[in-house]
């Protein structure tokens, strides 16, 4: 969904924010205001509003990015205010999704789910190029280190999970898993959710998100050894 269609949809913003001379940070801002207001309306139960904001989110998700890159403007400060906004827009949506369908035990169990997939999803890519988890440490002042915090009490600890999981399982840095897991990215992810919000059916994606979760899970089991005697047979 990323590279298929939001890329290539934002492309067009981007060259208009380069040439306006938007901070990329500006647009993670907008990005996330356009996912809040999307949890408002779902809350609210306007989930035709609902599904488009959250396309709107994906969207600038999707530009700010490229947008840095462009310029020649990343930074440690654009990453962390970037995963930090995606884990409080998420909250944010299943919050509302839990209030507006009254099953909040379902809305937070499909909150963990979602950001376990991402989680390993993000991981999973960057150990299979041995990258590190965190930009390296730069001096931009307090936001940044404020920013920092924040992603070692919230990320650091799903990061190091992720690690100990891949290396009971090194497949999972093989490019079919990679490859598997890079489509249930965010783009995919808010894109369903945003289909089944449409549809009228937002609590669905409560239950796609599980078993997405389980998928993985049985997947990552270990395989049955066949016995001496099937072996000889």
């Amino acid at each position: 969904m990323c590279e298929a269609v939001f890329r290539p949809l934002a492309h067009p913003l981007v060259l208009a924010f380069a040439r306006l001379r938007v901070p990329p940070p500006f647009v993670v801002v907008a990005a996330g205001a356009a996912g809040m207001a999307a949890a408002v309306e779902l809350g609210r139960g306007s989930l035709l509003a609902a599904a488009l904001l959250v396309q709107l989110k994906t969207l600038l998700d999707n530009a700010d990015g490229q947008l840095a890159r462009l310029t020649g403007r990343t930074s440690a400060f654009g990453r962390y205010l970037d995963s930090e906004v995606d884990l409080v827009v998420n909250a944010a949506l299943f919050a509302a999704l839990g209030w507006s369908a009254g099953q909040p035990a379902l809305a937070l169990a499909g909150f963990v789910a979602v950001t376990s997939v991402l989680s390993l999803n993000f991981n999973a890519e960057r150990l299979s190029r041995a990258a590190v988890a965190e930009p390296e440490p730069e001096d931009d002042g307090k936001a940044t280190a404020f920013l920092r915090r924040i992603y070692g009490a919230v990320y650091a600890p799903q990061d190091r999970l992720a690690e100990s999981l891949v290396a009971r399982r090194p497949a999972l840095t093989g490019s079919a898993a990679v490859s598997l897991l890079a489509n249930l990215g965010m783009s995919t992810q808010l894109a369903a959710f945003g289909l089944l919000m449409a549809l009228g059916h937002p609590l669905a994606f409560a239950w796609l998100a599980l078993a997405q979760i389980v998928s993985i899970g049985v997947a990552l089991l270990p395989r049955r050894m066949p016995h001496r005697e099937e072996e000889i047979a």
